[in-house]
């Protein structure tokens, strides 16, 4: 007999997501994303962070202050970053697990990739200007959003 409490692919693929924002260096908005074939195969991953190459030790990580000081114009949102990691050729009809609503820009990536589905974990920025353009274009070309609901699972990985 098989075992019953085995995550579902969902419960997975948020979890992968989960984990990848752990290698975040961002001390304030850890973001993680998976990207999925349609036969539940993980293609990509990212984190978001600085673009390759730049020293985090040299780049800005604060939210307030003159722009070229913050973070913002540097980072690399994890949707990005998974989008920009698949090497493999097409990334269409795929659907991408993420731990934070996508912002506009990474949003126009993910409809510019080919990605159909959009699960994400939270949507606290959801009021913001960002996230409206971003779930009006998402409407507008028929790619679904769906927020992760959480099973009564816990999980704990020692390290």
């Amino acid at each position: 007999m098989k075992r019953e409490d085995y995550l579902s692919w969902d419960a997975y693929f948020m979890c992968v997501a989960l984990l990848s924002a752990e290698r975040s260096k961002d001390n304030n908005t850890q973001v993680g994303s998976c990207i999925v074939s349609r036969d539940n195969k993980i293609l990509s991953m990212g984190y978001n962070g600085m673009p390759t190459g730049c020293d985090d030790d040299r780049m800005p990580w604060d939210r307030i202050g003159n722009p070229l000081d913050t973070k913002y114009l540097y980072v690399c949102h994890a949707e990005l970053n998974a989008i920009l990691n698949y090497g493999a050729g097409s990334l269409k009809d795929s659907r991408i697990y993420t731990t934070l609503f996508p912002c506009n820009e990474c949003t126009k990536a993910i409809i510019q990739s080919g990605i159909r589905e959009v699960i994400y974990y939270s949507d606290k920025y959801a009021g913001s200007d960002s996230t409206i353009a971003a779930k009006r274009m998402f409407d507008m070309v028929g790619i679904r959003y769906r927020q992760y609901i959480p099973e009564e699972k816990e999980l704990t990985l020692n390290l």
